[in-house]
């Protein structure tokens, strides 16, 4: 089909693209399942962040392609297999690779549903947000409702399942479902910026601390906290660990502070 570029911008760094405009970035059937195994090939590749992004101006990863939908229910043929869904799904949320959606256009239902299972996600200040799928009389499939109300709460999550109409990406940022609104056109070298220092951390550590953070989610907290120390236990005794504490504990012995330690460069306003 050819809708889904994997490219390779720096080490250990991947940017997956969506670029279908017959059908505005809506997901086929055909198309998530190639995104799916994009995904896969950045992963094997040795990605340790993937960017998920859109070739197709004003449009993010938009909802379920409804011919596809409606062809599925009435059992007639749809333009490719349905496990590239739940594919996505695992390895945008339980893959080792961080996940960093650049959102640079509208997105709605299973689009908004990717985006909320990616790590991390920056948007375009002009993008707005929509779980549409009660006024096409459908459900959420794919974590609409579920993820999202663990990422911003019940109160507005009811709003958007509810009535399905559109909310900006500076109110999602408000509530905590975004971690940066960026200017219009700049979504994607935000996303990548940020991907390319990520990169560079420890490898165990970063894949570690992804594990750690999606079982919390899952786990109740006494049962997450022992997880936590479990994975800790795993990470920090490997000898790339060491080194790292080592190099950081010889700043502080001469007298460095943590902000010239940790973050020189990325104090925010």
């Amino acid at each position: 089909m050819g809708v889904v570029t994997l490219e390779r911008p720096a080490d250990g760094v991947a940017l997956v693209t969506m670029t279908n405009p017959a059908i505005n970035n809506h997901l086929s059937w055909a198309g998530v399942h190639e995104l799916w195994q994009a995904l896969i090939e950045a992963r094997e590749g040795g990605a340790r962040v993937t960017v998920l992004a859109s070739g197709v101006p004003g449009h993010w990863l938009e909802h379920a392609w409804l011919r596809d939908m409606i062809n599925m229910f009435q059992r007639r043929e749809v333009s490719g297999p349905g496990d590239g869904w739940f594919g996505c799904l695992d390895e945008l949320s339980k893959a080792p690779v961080v996940s960093i959606a650049a959102i640079s256009g509208d997105t709605s239902g299973g689009g908004c549903e990717l985006g909320w299972a990616c790590d991390l996600r920056v948007a375009e200040e002009q993008v707005c947000f929509s779980q549409p799928e009660v006024r096409i009389g459908v459900g959420t499939g794919i974590g609409g409702t579920s993820r999202l109300v663990r990422l911003i709460g019940r109160t507005v999550t009811a709003e958007m399942v509810l009535d399905g109409g559109p909310v900006s990406a500076r109110r999602i940022y408000e509530l905590g479902g975004i971690n940066k609104v960026v200017p219009q056109g700049t979504a994607v070298e935000a996303a990548l910026t940020w991907a390319k220092r990520m990169a560079g951390h420890p490898p165990e550590a970063l894949a570690g601390m992804k594990r750690m953070l999606a079982q919390a989610e899952e786990n109740p907290l006494t049962e997450a906290i022992m997880n936590d120390q479990k994975i800790f236990q795993e990470i920090s005794r490997k000898p790339v660990a060491i080194a790292k504490m080592e190099e950081v504990q010889a700043k502080f012995d001469a007298g460095a502070g943590i902000r010239e330690t940790y973050w020189p460069d990325e104090i925010e306003p």
